[in-house]
């Protein structure tokens, strides 16, 4: 069965992360995503190496891996926009098309006459996403924004890190560009949502992301324990602000993660220690307690962890279901035998490669499943069928294209 955007056609102006990511969740989904890229440069991601994939005799080829995470199923044009007939080009594109993912500076596309109200004046119909630093509007709009300076400025890197008390201390971003990630999922729920309202209405709409917006809304419970109580969370290493014990413990043989949720699972981990006492102690006995008294149980759980393996924790706990897990670097991720079975490794041909490894979508829908139709594109490899295709272009004038320099 075809997949469940199937139907939709998405011009992605994008590049980088967050924006090549929404596309991406579009086009695992069925949508023909069009990525428009620079001539002779495409994606700013495509230079981002080393590494770079490896080609069948293992020498590096052009494609780094960074652009290769976030780009498969998609169709690669190349069109210089700056130039009058590229963006008449673009323009006739997203006449022929439901979504226009951008993530240009404010005011950017203008000049072009690609923004979205010179693009609604002709495809009313059409979606129109613009993903940003800090939004449309505000002191910081005009702004270039990235990821790791969201991550500091929207208060995530306050709460990542070793505590002061601790050697090492300081703030400390996340190991993945967390911040374009999400504002990639919050982007393809918004675009799914203007598609819903579309069916009904006939009528596209704006949707205005922000990376900012979006960091401060996944502070989650962090933020609300803020806004309930006026004090800013500080950093807690690897522990967990509301329960205890929820944090990382030494082993014989390295460290593993307990994640107690509850006071049930609390006695049953007292057990499994050998130190029942503690699940009768009051200073321990509730999680409220438990977080109050956090100082004082703490080292006393890392003195018994120290005598099991994390193998053995992890058997003994999973055993009486308290909830723990080794720390497993990428290797040790992909040789899990979970993730084996759930087949987040998938590997697809490629033309420079012979194939090009790749992470599985998490999404999993029974009847229109995900599918893997397409690597990642090289530059421009999709140039001539597509112009051919959807505009009716002859062969003739996508040679003058090619001369002209504007594809």
């Amino acid at each position: 069965m075809a997949g469940a955007l199937s139907h939709i056609r998405v011009l992605d102006l994008s590049r980088v992360l967050a924006g090549p990511w929404a596309g991406q969740i579009m086009a695992d989904l069925g949508a023909e995503v069009i990525k428009v890229e620079r001539p002779g440069a495409g994606d700013d991601t495509r230079a981002w190496g080393p590494p770079y994939l490896k080609g069948a005799d293992g020498r590096d080829t052009s494609e780094a891996a960074y652009f290769l995470s976030a780009n498969r199923n998609k169709h690669s044009v190349t069109i210089d926009f700056t130039r009058p007939e590229g963006q008449q080009l673009v323009r006739e594109l997203a006449q022929k098309s439901d979504i226009v993912i951008e993530n240009f500076k404010v005011g950017g596309l203008a000049s072009y006459g690609l923004d979205y109200p010179s693009l609604k004046a002709i495809n009313p119909r059409l979606i129109y996403c613009s993903i940003t630093g800090f939004g449309q509007f505000g002191p910081y709009a005009k702004r270039a924004g990235y990821d790791f300076m969201i991550q500091g400025l929207g208060g995530l890197m306050s709460i990542t890190g070793r505590t002061d008390q601790e050697e090492g201390s300081g703030p400390v971003k996340v190991g993945v560009a967390l911040t374009d990630i999400l504002t990639g999922l919050y982007s393809s729920v918004a675009i799914l949502a203007a598609l819903a309202s579309r069916e009904i209405t006939g009528q596209g709409q704006h949707i205005d992301m922000a990376l900012l917006d979006v960091q401060v809304a996944c502070l989650a419970n962090q933020a609300m324990n803020y806004l309930t109580t006026g004090v800013p969370p500080k950093r807690l290493g690897n522990a967990h602000p509301n329960i205890v014990p929820y944090q990382d413990f030494p082993t014989a043989d390295g460290d593993f993660i307990l994640t107690v949720g509850n006071d049930n699972q609390f006695r049953k981990f007292c057990e499994v220690a050998g130190h029942r006492e503690w699940a009768d102690d009051s200073r321990f006995s509730t999680n409220k307690a438990r977080v109050a008294n956090r100082a004082e149980l703490i080292p006393l759980i890392r003195q018994a962890t120290v005598f099991k393996t994390t193998a053995e924790w992890v058997s003994a706990l999973e055993e009486v279901g308290v909830p723990c897990g080794p720390i497993n670097d990428l290797a040790a991720v992909f040789a899990d035998p979970q993730v084996k079975a759930r087949g987040l490794r998938v590997e697809l041909a490629h033309p420079l490669a012979g194939i090009v490894p790749q992470v599985a979508s998490p999404l999993r829908l029974s009847e229109t499943p995900v599918e893997y139709r397409m690597p990642p594109p090289l530059l421009g490899e999709h140039t001539e069928q597509v112009l051919a295709r959807l505009l009716g272009l002859t062969t003739e004038r996508i040679a003058e294209l090619h001369k002209e320099e504007v594809i």
